[in-house]
């Protein structure tokens, strides 16, 4: 049984930072690309980054670019989100998601093949 498991969400003030984490298992976690994904209210599930099994590659959409990196530990089972320079508009729920193919896809910010049961950040004064 595949079990995806988020933490680090919380409330920080524009300007702040948080880190988020991710454990996996039930899978072989190296196998896989994972992802990071959010939700707002009212608005569409969106993909926010992609990492590639090795590392190799990284993806990003272009609100996030330059404030938050992706990064994760094969050995720890372990995906992370730094998370700089929050602005009201990253507030949502955050999802880590493990993701179909090894690399990010073309496609990787449409869906996922397991996902966390996501943890809320909160960006306000």
């Amino acid at each position: 049984q595949v079990q995806v498991v988020e933490s680090g969400g919380g409330l920080v003030q524009p300007g702040g930072s948080l880190t988020l984490s991710c454990t996996a298992s039930g899978l072989i976690f190296g196998d896989y690309a994972m992802a990071w994904f959010r939700q707002a209210p009212g608005k569409e599930r969106e993909g926010v980054s992609c990492i590639s099994y090795t590392s190799g590659g990284k993806e990003y959409i272009d609100s996030v670019k330059g404030r938050f990196t992706i990064s994760r530990d094969n050995a720890k089972k372990t995906l992370v989100l730094q998370m700089n320079r929050l602005q009201p508009e990253d507030a949502a729920v955050y999802y880590c998601a493990v993701q179909h193919y090894s690399l990010c896809s073309g496609s990787w910010w449409r869906d996922a093949k397991y996902w966390g049961q996501g943890t809320q950040v909160t960006v306000s004064s």
